[in-house]
């Protein structure tokens, strides 16, 4: 096992590993162990009693946090008429169609972080399933990014809009924003997101639903959140 540096072992020591901590008073131990020189991020990961194996137990969804995530995101929309200048309005980054599969496809380009696209253009935007799909770029209907209400898709992503799933481990992870916020701010988009996880709860899951939670900064070390206390 690597040797972890003398900031994380000193912020390890403020932290009980055998607790399950209260949320307000987890995400106050995540902002007071974040002790990098950049702003972290802080990040949720939660571990579910589902197996993502089986279509009926997916958890999988989009919510807007409260006080964003603290980073810019860059919008692609593929659209064209009249949603060309929606999106463009509402503030995308990028807006286009034939042009853009082939920039991507030819140039292997991805200066973006999410994808857009009316439902008329999934036709176009299927070929880039192989490339876009692995990066988790991929619109889906469920997170909001393949709709006709392009200015809303883009001004909530603008927003602070996030996109919870599973991955093959049965664990979401899911930035909830940066240190900087304090811990207030951090336990409101918390406390959203996981409003958001319980509900999307699948009717075939079985048991413990929440089987752990922990919060974290980019260089920090990880919090356990008691997950019975969770929505308290």
């Amino acid at each position: 096992m690597p040797k972890r540096g003398k900031k994380y072992q000193e912020s390890a020591k403020l932290i009980d590993r055998t607790v399950q901590y209260a949320t307000d008073d987890a995400l106050k131990l995540v902002v007071d162990t974040a002790k990098a020189k950049f702003d972290e991020t802080v990040e949720a990961h939660i571990k579910l009693g589902v197996d993502s194996r089986h279509a009926d137990q997916q958890v999988r969804g989009a919510i807007v946090l409260p006080h964003g995530t603290g980073k810019t995101r860059k919008v692609l929309v593929f659209a064209k008429g009249d949603k060309v200048k929606e999106a463009e309005n509402a503030g995308a980054d990028y807006v286009g169609a034939q042009e853009l599969v082939e920039k991507i496809q030819k140039e292997n380009w991805f200066d973006f972080d999410v994808v857009v696209a009316t439902p008329d253009m999934m036709g176009l935007v299927g070929r880039l399933g192989r490339v876009l799909g692995p990066k988790g770029l991929m619109p889906n209907p469920k997170s909001g990014t393949v709709t006709f209400e392009v200015e809303k898709a883009v001004k909530e992503i603008k927003a602070g809009k996030v996109e919870y799933r599973l991955d093959k481990t049965n664990i979401i992870h899911v930035p909830i924003g940066k240190a900087s916020f304090g811990a207030e701010k951090l336990t409101e988009n918390f406390k959203t997101l996981m409003d958001a996880v319980v509900k999307a709860k699948p009717a075939a899951a079985k048991g413990q639903y929440l089987r752990s939670v922990t919060v974290t900064s980019t260089m920090g070390p990880g919090v356990k959140v008691n997950p019975v206390k969770i929505m308290d």
